[in-house]
């Protein structure tokens, strides 16, 4: 499906930010960061994505933010006055 038909499903682009314990050496967290278009409020393919999480990798969560786009509307882009490049 593509985005729009998606969106006009109800689906939403979700994006989640995992927050988990490297696996050899669990006092580090690092930082995921997972993005898809899901059913809101209930989240069955983020929800997914944890189970599987939990069961094939060995990185154990500390913690998941969550943000997500309400309405259906155009992206939005805005131009820049200057780029800078730093070595």
């Amino acid at each position: 499906m593509s985005d729009l038909s998606l969106q006009l499903h109800n689906y939403r682009l979700t994006t989640a930010e995992i927050i988990y314990h490297m696996p050899d050496y669990p006092q580090i967290l690092q930082s995921y960061i997972w993005q898809d278009y899901d059913l809101l409020p209930d989240f069955p393919i983020l929800h997914r994505f944890i189970h599987f999480w939990e069961k094939n990798l060995e990185g154990k969560m500390h913690s998941i933010t969550i943000a997500h786009v309400a309405l259906i509307k155009p992206a939005e882009f805005r131009m820049v006055q200057s780029s800078f490049s730093i070595h």
